[in-house]
């Protein structure tokens, strides 16, 4: 940003409505009863996201990310209502002529709309562009916290959207599709029948765009029992998870994962199985929960019930009637 960029910048922030607790070298947080909860979440350019990603998307997806780990713990409060906001430090890195204002301008619009305040931060220079979202919130007065180890067998196991669409968007962008006001974002080579066009565009926007699920984590914490936890890396790869800490088993009917409209016309142009892409695609951002069979979400959160709780043992998965080993597969951040 040449000599004194960060100085400018930080001088332009802290005119930005919603930045009032931007200290010097801390930020102050009003004191507030109650647990407090933290998450961390980083996305880093090809690795998380595409190269050339606009500022804006990528600071909307960074917020986006990190609440849905909030949505899957209890939602967030309403600030409107004097309840403590949850609040945001972030440290980004970025290359030269990064627009800082269009990032800052985005995230700023995207706290203030979903109750978090920026408290602080960092900025740095380099070649990679990263940028890292560590979120402070409170449980929600009266809410309990939601966690992986409350489910118990005979619970019915849900989930909070369609799987797998997030993850054709990332194979979608992988091969140059992006976010424009052109209604068909396909890569040359797949066609653009208006039908399939408009999957791929729903998959892009999934995949870049996503929304946590704070109402539903806020309903779920309202419950007596539940068990919860955000799918960000893929059906496969994070029922074990959830099992394991509950320590009981799974079984999932395959065909009741819920897939998007047009989501298999997709596929095939993509040359993917639909249900192996819903179970592996990984950045769903949707929650993953179990409830006691006499229970189930209101319909406007438009879940689906997908299986049940078991005993114990590994998780099944239950396709064309016959029960299947529970596939190894999804998001692992340590392995290429």
């Amino acid at each position: 940003m040449g000599a004194g960029g960060e100085d400018r910048l930080l001088a332009w922030l802290r005119k930005q409505p919603g930045t009032e607790l931007l200290g010097d070298d801390t930020a102050f947080l009003p004191p507030t009863d109650g647990s407090w909860r933290a998450t961390v979440d980083s996305q880093i350019e090809g690795v998380h996201f595409p190269a050339g990603l606009e500022p804006s998307i990528l600071a909307r997806r960074l917020l986006q990310v990190n609440l849905s780990d909030l949505a899957a713990s209890g939602g967030l409060s309403d600030a409107a209502g004097g309840a403590a906001p949850a609040y945001a430090l972030v440290a980004l890195s970025t290359p030269e002529g990064f627009d800082h204002h269009s990032f800052f301008a985005a995230l700023l619009d995207e706290c203030a709309a979903t109750g978090v305040r920026l408290a602080g931060g960092d900025l740095a220079r380099s070649p990679t562009l990263a940028a890292t979202l560590t979120l402070l919130a409170p449980l929600p007065p009266g809410a309990r916290g939601l966690h992986r180890r409350d489910a118990r067998a005979g619970d019915r196991l849900w989930v909070g959207g369609t799987l797998g669409e997030s993850g054709a968007g990332r194979l979608l962008a992988a091969r140059g599709a992006r976010l424009t006001s052109d209604a068909a974002p396909l890569p040359e080579g797949l066609g653009r029948p208006p039908a399939l066009a408009r999957a791929a565009r729903r998959a892009v926007e999934r995949h870049l765009r996503p929304r946590a699920q704070l109402a539903l984590g806020r309903w779920l914490a309202g419950r007596a029992r539940a068990a919860a936890m955000d799918l960000s890396d893929g059906l496969a790869r994070d029922l074990p998870r959830l099992a394991a800490a509950s320590e009981v088993g799974a079984r999932v009917e395959a065909e009741t994962l819920p897939l998007a409209e047009g989501f298999g016309a997709l596929c095939d142009a993509l040359g993917r199985d639909p249900i192996d892409l819903a179970l592996a695609g990984g950045e769903d951002y949707v929650l993953l929960f179990s409830l006691p069979p006499d229970e189930a979400p209101p319909d406007d959160f438009g879940c689906t019930e997908i299986g049940e709780v078991t005993q114990g043992g590994e998780p099944v998965l239950v396709r064309d009637g016959s029960p299947h080993p529970w596939p190894e597969t999804g998001w692992d951040h340590l392995e290429p």
